[in-house]
């Protein structure tokens, strides 16, 4: 029953170029000590909440699968947004997730049912 949900955002990824605008170990624009662990960036022609493109983490796998998601909000921006998780292993998964969980963020991670099988 999940699995159309999981494949609708395989979908989206396949068919909309990854644009990462903000490279592992680079310094977060606004907050200069934090830093993202991972290829971060977004699926070009896409919309997310706040109107700008959906937000996607690149993990060290070789494929751009969505291993997860992660639900965020943000009580200083006063908003929610998801974050799709691409090639991401379980360890990757949890750091991106304590990432979302910091300051005034909240974030819960929803892993890919078959992912949890595996990892």
């Amino acid at each position: 029953m999940n699995s159309t949900f999981w494949h609708a955002l395989d979908i989206l990824v396949q068919t909309h170029p990854i644009h990462i605008d903000r490279p592992a170990h680079s310094a977060h624009p606004r907050f200069p000590d934090i830093f993202y662990p991972f290829d971060y960036g977004y699926l070009d022609g896409t919309t997310s909440e706040d109107g700008s493109g959906i937000d996607v983490w690149r993990g060290s796998q070789v494929d751009d699968n969505v291993t997860a998601m992660v639900c965020t909000v943000d009580l200083f921006k006063q908003d929610a947004e998801i974050k799709l998780l691409l090639g991401c292993d379980s360890a990757e998964c949890e750091r991106i997730h304590a990432f979302h969980n910091i300051n005034s963020q909240h974030a819960l991670l929803i892993k890919r049912p078959e992912q949890q099988e595996t990892q």
